[in-house]
């Protein structure tokens, strides 16, 4: 088997999620998941069975295929999950259970399979989030009289904390983020267009076997909005000297695991006093940050010393600030739990040995424009590991 972690890594992602569908009175769970492009739902699928669709999750359903790109794994303790996609001749060697079949409707394929297997208690769907109603109702019809409930948040329960494998794994998206937002940001600083200096950092992620969903870059009027051109992520136009420039890699994706590091820089490299004030001021945060996260800490107290460093600082609001109150969140086969910031988290939950992180900030200063910084780390007892390395200063 040439799956990306050995089978006994598979087997304990099974039995963890498994102990979890006991004690919540799951008799069976069926997870749903989505490619084609749409990184951001293939990864419960992905972790449990290596599966991901290359279909393109824009296919228009026609009279022979219908739910092109999904996919589902049903679980059921003391038996091996089954998986139900959209490819009648998939990679076997490359996923992680045997138990597979391709249909040209997947999605009443896995509600077929629900009822032949007549499971006596509720099912747990996981995927309600982003299911369309009309691939509901085709697994609904096909299942026949099944109890149903909602736990989107089985899977990723499991996903929170990394095994010793997946780190690994990390540390070398890391190094690959690293080298491409480093070219990333000396394109901007060094006179290059915003889709120039991309290009240069896409093309470093791709030839080291990664993709990335968006490159978004702002500089100069647009520096308060996330990016200066929301369809591309990068628009032709140069930034003159003197303008701040922030580039952000939204994000690194490797063999499926996400990383988001971004940097905030002048354009020619010489920043006024309140440029390069306001860029380390968004340094020294972050590093405070990381610095207070530890196994067992709340991160509802990570989240008040965020409030309070930044309340010396912040002057007025950016799209970013408003729309992401919060100092990061946790990563992993997309973003996860927790999200850091009081009204974005519960307030009893800890920071845990295992966990990968984005811890990052915003600041706004009135005629200086908006920075940002985001380093990307795991957590350990004995102080976090940092796996992206581009230079907080670029001048």
């Amino acid at each position: 088997m040439r799956t990306l972690f050995t089978r006994e890594e598979y087997e304990e992602r099974w039995r963890r999620v498994h102990e979890d569908m006991r004690r919540r009175g799951h008799a069976a769970a069926l997870v749903i998941g989505r490619g084609g492009g749409s990184y951001d739902r293939c990864g419960d699928v992905l972790y449990l069975a290596n599966h991901y669709s290359p279909a393109s999750g824009h296919e228009v359903d026609n009279p022979l295929n219908t739910a092109r790109s999904f996919s589902a794994v049903l679980l059921e303790e003391g038996r091996e999950p089954q998986l139900l996609i959209d490819d009648p001749e998939p990679r076997r060697d490359r996923l992680a259970t045997g138990h597979v079949s391709g249909h040209n409707d997947p999605m009443s394929a896995a509600g077929r399979a629900l009822a032949e297997r007549a499971i006596d208690g509720t099912i747990a769907l996981v995927g309600a989030d982003f299911l369309p109603l009309k691939y509901w109702r085709l697994i609904r019809s096909a299942a026949g009289n099944v109890a149903w409930t909602e736990d989107d948040t089985l899977i990723q329960r499991a996903r929170r904390i990394k095994s010793p494998a997946e780190m690994e794994v990390f540390r070398e998206a890391g190094e690959i983020a690293t080298r491409s937002l480093d070219l990333l940001m000396a394109g901007l600083v060094g006179g290059m267009s915003e889709a120039e200096a991309v290009g240069e950092a896409i093309r470093e992620l791709r030839r080291s076997g990664a993709v990335s969903q968006m490159i978004p870059v702002a500089h100069g009027h647009h520096i308060r909005h996330w990016t200066s051109e929301p369809l591309t992520g990068a628009s032709r136009d140069v930034p003159r000297p003197g303008d701040l420039v922030r580039g952000w890699l939204d994000s690194i994706i490797y063999q499926g695991y996400w990383l988001d590091p971004g940097r905030t820089a002048v354009a020619g490299g010489r920043p006024s006093a309140r440029q390069r004030s306001l860029v380390e001021n968004c340094v020294t945060i972050v590093d405070a940050l990381i610095e207070a996260i530890r196994p067992g800490v709340l991160v509802h107290d990570v989240a008040r010393l965020g409030d309070r460093l930044t309340a010396c600082h912040r002057q007025g609001s950016s799209q970013m600030s408003t729309q992401w109150p919060l100092y990061g969140h946790g990563t992993g086969l997309y973003w996860e739990h927790p999200y850091i910031g009081l009204t974005m988290c519960e307030a009893d939950d800890r920071f845990e040995a295992g966990m990968v992180l984005g811890v990052e900030v915003f600041l706004d200063s009135e005629g200086t424009g908006t920075a940002a910084h985001e380093q990307n780390l795991i957590v350990h007892a004995g102080g976090n590991e940092v796996l992206t390395h581009s230079p907080d200063f670029w001048w």
